[in-house]
């Protein structure tokens, strides 16, 4: 799921493509996409963009008073096109035209889930918002409080977007390795050391990553926004070696997510334990890596 710097990589993109420009026409190809109808999308023709924002991980189109919001999710993506150019077959949803090109709203897989709402004024954008902090806006004192202010994992409150805008699964395994912190300690429990290395940590991932994609991709549209990223240190990196350390990486597994992090850097060596290698190891969970590696290879 594009999170807050595959968001700010995109609107860099799009802002000398569509920014005050006026929309020739909108065509929608997947109606599922558009959950709102008032004021409907057709709507968005003749009229000039007068605004593009991140709104968590959401992407927003404002043309006057009223505003196109978009989020992709897991699997939805953007790519410009020429003029007019035909949406794409099998994965094209819609298509935003300027005289100047093709705003293509694409998602793959068979599972839609990409959603575009339509807002009228402030107000309409506003009840769009999930309310988390901006966390590239805030000092060390706010972004304290809403981190406390409910009692969750390090890796659920980060990517809580109503206490956090723009966090997502990939994000917040770079910032908790980066700040040597376990995903599973909970919110309440950090000292005031910890929460530092914590809020640096948060601040420092966001921008470098986002600076870093905007000087990678310079003025032509990214046609690579993906979770998985080279330079990332533990994020997609399960079983590889950890970069400050040269540990496996290791991963839990919860619902459709997971959690990728370094024994020796972020839980003083301990493993946590993981659904699915839980049931294989009938529950007996190993505490350190050679434990896990001796039971790996007596269930074989």
């Amino acid at each position: 799921m594009p999170e807050l710097p595959d968001i700010e990589l995109y609107l860099h993109a799009l802002r000398p493509r569509l920014l005050d420009r006026t929309i020739i026409g909108v065509r929608v190809a997947a109606p599922f996409l558009v959950r709102t109808v008032d004021p409907p999308i057709a709507a968005l023709a003749g009229r000039r963009v007068t605004a593009l924002r991140r709104l968590g991980k959401r992407l927003v189109i404002e043309a006057g008073d009223i505003a196109a919001v978009l989020h992709l999710m897991i699997a939805g993506r953007l790519r410009w096109l020429p003029p007019r150019a035909p949406i794409p077959r099998r994965i094209g949803l819609a298509a935003i035209d300027v005289d100047a090109g093709t705003l293509a709203i694409t998602e793959a897989g068979s599972t839609r889930r990409a959603s575009l709402h339509m807002a009228q004024g402030a107000a309409g954008i506003a009840a769009l918002d999930p309310g988390g902090v901006e966390p590239l806006d805030i000092d060390e004192a706010a972004f304290a409080t809403a981190l406390t202010s409910e009692r969750h994992t390090l890796k659920r409150a980060l990517t809580d977007p109503s206490l956090f805008s723009g966090i997502g699964n990939a994000y917040s395994d770079e910032i908790l390795h980066r700040a040597q912190l376990s995903p599973m300690r909970l919110s309440d429990s950090l000292s005031p050391a910890e929460m530092d290395r914590l809020f640096v940590a948060t601040q420092a991932t966001l921008t470098e990553w986002r600076d870093a994609l905007v000087a990678e991709v310079g003025d032509a549209f990214p046609e690579r926004v993906t979770a998985f990223r080279p330079g990332m240190r533990v994020h997609g990196r399960y079983g590889e070696p950890c970069p400050a350390c040269g540990g496996p990486v290791q991963r839990i597994r919860y619902a459709s997510n997971e959690a990728n992090y370094c024994p020796a850097c972020q839980t003083g060596g301990k493993l946590l334990a993981d659904r699915g290698l839980s049931r294989l190891l009938k529950g007996d969970w190993p505490k350190t890596l050679d434990e896990l590696e001796r039971r790996k290879r007596g269930a074989r």
